[in-house]
């Protein structure tokens, strides 16, 4: 006779390495991904903040954002909170709104050209927010650096070439519905 009791799972949400590549081959992944911002008293942005980090993909060095799975029974809140405090650290204080309308939905594909936004891992969707953020930020995990940028430096159109996957174009629209550019 076989027991029916297992161990349980110390992450249960989280698939294993294997599980998760098997995955991504067969169902798109839901993502939240931050435009860390610090902002005047009226809630203007006076600065984003672009990441510098490793890319899972190819191993680079790479321009990115604040960007993360969003787990199984995880709120949307809570996997933008967790994975700000991932990249950002846990002195960042993000701000985050009270209702959580995306700025926009990115939808990312494995194969270049069917998006201007692209993944080679997988067929993803994320949904992007502005997240003020007060504290210290200390980059950590697989980001090396945060750099603070006016949304003028942002916008130049070598940094927005330079972030990963297309993201130069999320980042445009989020200076755009912050009201950051016109």
């Amino acid at each position: 006779m076989t027991s029916s009791l297992q161990t349980p799972d110390p992450n249960p949400g989280w698939l294993s390495e294997f599980a998760l590549a098997e995955t991504r081959t067969r169902v798109p992944i839901l993502y939240v991904e931050a435009v860390p911002a610090r902002v005047d008293t009226l809630g203007q942005i006076e600065h984003i903040g672009v990441l510098l980090r490793t890319s899972p993909a190819t191993g680079e060095i790479i321009r990115t954002l604040v960007s993360g799975r969003v787990m199984h029974n995880e709120s949307i809140r809570d996997a933008l909170q967790r994975n700000i405090e991932k990249d950002l650290g846990p002195a960042a204080f993000p701000r985050l709104p009270a209702s959580l309308v995306p700025v926009t939905i990115a939808e990312y594909f494995p194969f270049p050209g069917m998006t201007p936004l692209h993944d080679p891992r997988q067929h993803a969707v994320a949904l992007v927010y502005v997240v003020p953020v007060t504290g210290e930020c200390n980059p950590r995990q697989d980001a090396l650096e945060l750099t603070w940028l006016t949304p003028e430096e942002a916008l130049a159109p070598s940094l927005l070439n330079d972030l990963e996957g297309g993201r130069g174009q999320l980042l445009k629209q989020a200076l755009a519905w912050s009201g950051a550019i016109v």
